[in-house]
């Protein structure tokens, strides 16, 4: 006796992957994000590989994660899939001081974020 699975949140024709404790803002993590929604999964990836941003890889790993498990686990064909969404959560923000002048002392916060993308498989246009 155990407690039943749980059913899938997702519908059958998506897949998503989830990158967590990435050491960046949310806010600038949110501008790459932007870059890749909406988009062939294909573009996607040529925009991140290209990206001169330094979170552009750890992106691109998260959305070669989404694409592996669309096709691994969800046996979907990854020429028809597109980002449906890649939106971005707060972490934990570690927070530092510095010594300023005159025996002052400044805090340094230094962000972390969460990355969720899922991609969904759509029909090709006739």
């Amino acid at each position: 006796m155990g407690k039943p699975s749980r059913g899938r949140a997702l519908s059958e024709s998506e897949a998503k992957a989830v990158a967590r404790m990435l050491r960046v803002s949310p806010q600038k993590l949110n501008l790459v994000a932007g870059l890749i929604r909406g988009k062939k999964v294909a573009a996607a990836l040529a925009d991140l590989e290209f990206s001169r941003k330094r979170i552009a890889k750890d992106v691109r790993k998260c959305l070669q994660s989404a694409i592996a498990n669309a096709e691994n686990n969800h046996d979907l064909d990854i020429d028809e899939l597109v980002v449906a969404e890649a939106h971005v959560g707060k972490a934990l923000v570690i927070k530092r001081f510095t010594p300023r002048g005159r025996g002052r002392a400044a805090k340094i916060m230094k962000p972390f974020s969460n990355l969720t993308i899922i991609v969904r498989e759509v029909e090709a246009q006739a």
